[in-house]
């Protein structure tokens, strides 16, 4: 696979099922050189035996819902001003109709239990800012006044001066009679021109203030949802939960503060009950490292109850989809060891393997004992299965494209650590009896984990001849609480060790891997430990260091995480963050350094990689840097098809200059 093999890799999202069971929808994705920009459109299968048909035809349409009878389908939909509003159409596929038309675009949108209404989540713009007064422009703003302990968030920006409110629209009549923009006309002095028809009915917007809201969760008669109030002065993780009246009605709180849960997520029981998914944080709110994600079930009678197992199961990021199905259980995705099953959890809180094995399953929906699931393995980007009474069936083939350009599928190993802990990972390495350079590569998070789906990042390194060694290291997610919060207070130790214990492990254990000539990379955490195994251990031809964690001091005023992030992780005290700060031992650096870094990148901000490279060059260190315009931290996830081309064309033309193969 090759950078210009991207536009093969085709993403599924999370499907919806009609009650019934007789038809599933779901969105695709994918990035396009020509559009450059992700694509996608609405699909339909006809279960149990359908073949899925494309029934919308927008440039990026996406997150498809069906109404409570399955008659209607609403989806976000990218107007003319690159803002996603949302449209509804018949579920069988006809013309939709536009019913939001919101100045920053919609986030999420849930439908009424009765179909009447949608409720939705849409920024608002302080008054004359972000293009609400034409000819403003941005820097002719007024300037902004910060008084809390947040300002940015990555993907956004300035966050305070266009605060998330709940919205709540009457469904459209797809039946009626389409809107018609006026004709010109003259008009009598004084009398003002009929305005250009735009949407059916005009929303209402139900909360106000300064703080943020996500989450729309109809019930009974009011709308539950999570709110986001911006610190004075301290971060604070744990969350509210407020159900929002459609009468008017002042909002009442659900779930304070004093719960400690961090809320990731709502989902609909029935009028009474409420699910939450999240995590306790402590009465300090900042204790988020390798959380113990739990569905939650809140009774308005019995209060909050947890409903999934203490211990087994880990449903955080990217599985926190929970679902309820008709019959009191819960459907949550598990992540283990690379992989990403479905399960069941019954009202006696057993767990019950629902879709396993080799997968990673990114999103499920569930009907009338039918099961569908959106799906990663490796050796495609997306699929949609279908489980049922006839058993499992694949009805897409989105992986063919992306395996006629070659893939190869990684060997998987497990290495015993210098301290006897064992290292799961894989290697995945070109044909050939080799000897092949090898490049190490780090992931994120820290608490996140490299998995067993269809990875660009390393195809497209094994195509141009490298082989690719990566690991998920103490730190990393789906090994266990333990796992995950043994570095805590101690970056650069166990984590550090354990992807140098696999390096060498994985080179032992094949010949045509060349432990003479090694490389390493890595992003975001991953460019931390990077940095931070560069300074430590010189062996390495070059090393290409990307959006990192890099400088713990200045990331505390500058990253939108940087208010809790480094001090749950490193620590507050001068020596604890010196400890474990690659800043701080960046002189001990020797290898050639490439710094890749995006220009809007508020999670790690630019300046980490601006200081370090700074750093480099006063230390002698051959270094180059590579910064991507209008990008933030997602690049080579979901920034533009263009410049992750042209971030693949740059990392082998590093490579083949440091270690050519």
């Amino acid at each position: 696979m090759r950078a210009d093999d991207l536009e093969a890799l085709i993403a599924v999202g999370r499907p919806d099922i009609a009650p019934d069971a007789s038809f599933a929808v779901f969105a695709t994705s994918r990035p396009d050189f020509v559009a450059n920009r992700n694509v996608g459109q609405i699909w339909r299968v006809d279960l149990p035996d359908g073949t899925p048909r494309r029934i919308s035809r927008g440039v990026a349409d996406a997150a498809p819902q069906l109404s409570p009878r399955a008659d209607r389908l609403a989806f976000l939909r990218v107007d003319a001003r690159g803002r996603r509003q949302v449209f509804v159409m018949d579920a069988a596929g006809s013309e939709p109709v536009q019913i939001t038309d919101t100045a920053l675009g919609v986030s999420e949108f849930a439908w009424s239990p009765d179909g009447a209404r949608l409720a939705f989540i849409a920024r608002v713009p302080d008054a004359g800012r972000y293009g609400t007064i034409d000819g403003l422009t941005a820097e002719a703003e007024s300037p902004r006044h910060v008084s809390g302990v947040r300002w940015l968030a990555n993907g956004v920006g300035y966050m305070a001066d266009r605060p998330a409110h709940l919205f709540v629209v009457a469904a459209p009549d797809l039946g009626g009679e389409p809107l018609y923009d006026p004709a010109p006309a003259l008009h009598a002095e004084g009398e003002s021109p009929t305005p250009a028809a735009t949407i059916p009915v005009e929303p209402e917007q139900l909360t106000h203030g300064k703080g943020s809201h996500a989450g729309v969760v109809f019930v009974g008669e009011a709308i539950a949802t999570v709110v986001d109030d911006i610190e004075p002065s301290r971060r604070d993780l744990r969350s509210r939960v407020i159900a929002v009246p459609m009468n008017g009605g002042e909002p009442r709180v659900l779930l304070g503060r004093d719960s400690q849960l961090s809320v990731d997520g709502l989902f609909r029981i029935d009028d009474e009950r409420l699910g939450i998914v999240g995590f306790e944080v402590g009465s300090a709110g900042q204790d988020f490292i390798a959380p113990d994600v739990a569905a939650w079930v809140l009774d308005a009678s019995s209060g909050l109850s947890r409903a999934t197992p203490q211990d087994g199961l880990d449903i955080g990021e990217p599985g926190t989809h929970v679902s309820h199905a008709p019959d009191g259980s819960l459907y949550a995705h598990d992540r283990t060891r690379g992989r990403v099953r479905l399960v069941r959890i019954d009202e006696l809180g057993a767990v019950h393997e629902v879709f396993g094995g080799d997968v990673e399953t990114t999103g499920h929906a569930v009907a009338d004992g039918v099961v569908v699931v959106a799906t990663a393995t490796a050796q495609s980007f997306g699929e949609l299965v279908v489980i049922g009474a006839a058993g499992v069936r694949t009805v897409t083939d989105f992986g063919g494209g992306a395996v006629a350009t070659g893939i190869v599928r990684p060997r998987e190993l497990t290495v015993e650590g210098r301290d006897g802990y064992p290292i799961h990972g894989w290697v995945a390495a070109p044909e050939g009896a080799g000897p092949h350079p090898v490049i190490l590569q780090i992931h994120g998070g820290p608490y996140a984990a490299y998995g067993i789906h269809l990875f660009d990042e390393t195809q497209v390194l094994v195509d141009a001849g490298y082989a690719v060694v990566y690991c998920n290291p103490r730190g990393s997610a789906g090994y266990g609480r333990d796992h995950g919060r043994s570095i805590r207070g101690a970056m650069g130790t166990v984590d550090f060790t354990d992807v140098i214990d696999f390096l060498d492990g994985a080179i032992a254990s094949d010949s045509s891997l060349d432990g003479s000539r090694v490389g390493v990379m890595g992003g975001s955490y991953g460019g931390y430990l990077t940095a931070w195994t560069i300074a430590h251990d010189h062996r390495f031809a070059a090393a290409i260091v990307e959006r990192g964690f890099l400088d713990p001091v200045s990331f505390q005023g500058t990253s939108d995480i940087g208010s809790f992030f480094g001090d749950e992780y490193v620590g507050v005290t001068p020596d604890a963050i010196a400890r474990q700060s690659p800043m701080v031992v960046v002189d001990q650096v020797d290898t050639p350094t490439l710094v890749i870094h995006s220009e809007l990148d508020f999670r790690c901000p630019l300046e980490q990689a601006t200081r370090y490279y700074s750093a480099l060059l006063r230390g002698g260190v051959e270094a180059e840097m590579l910064i991507f315009p209008g990008e933030d931290h997602e690049l080579t996830r979901s920034g533009s098809p263009r410049h992750r081309r042209e971030r693949f064309s740059a990392v082998l033309d590093w490579w083949s200059r440091h270690l050519p193969v």
